[in-house]
C-alpha cells in the first residue's frame, strides 16, 4: 500500500477550512483498537471534539483494508441515521 500513496504536497499545509463540516454534520469515527500509527486515546479525543458517533473495531491503521465489512456497516449506519 505504501508503493502505491503518493507524497502529500507542501500546498495542502497552505490550505484554510472556513466552516469544517464536522463541526455542523453529525459524523462517526471507527476506532481501529489496534492500530499502532494513531493512538486509541488520540482517536478517541479527535471523535469526541468532532462529537462523532464511535464505533470499536479491532483493526490495525490500514482498517479501510482489513475490515472493509466494518467500514462498510459504519457507512451504511451513518446514512441511515442521517434524515
Amino acid at each position: 500500500m505504501a508503493d502505491s500513496q503518493v507524497p502529500w504536497g507542501v500546498e495542502a499545509f497552505q490550505g484554510e477550512v472556513s466552516r469544517p463540516a464536522w463541526k455542523e454534520k453529525p459524523s462517526w469515527y471507527l476506532v481501529a483498537t489496534e492500530d499502532h500509527m494513531i493512538p486509541v486515546g488520540a482517536q478517541r479525543m479527535m471523535a469526541k471534539r468532532a462529537g462523532a458517533t464511535t464505533v470499536d473495531e479491532a483493526g490495525s491503521h490500514a482498517i479501510c483494508v482489513s475490515k472493509p465489512a466494518a467500514v462498510a456497516k459504519i457507512i451504511e449506519d451513518a446514512a441511515n441515521g442521517v434524515d
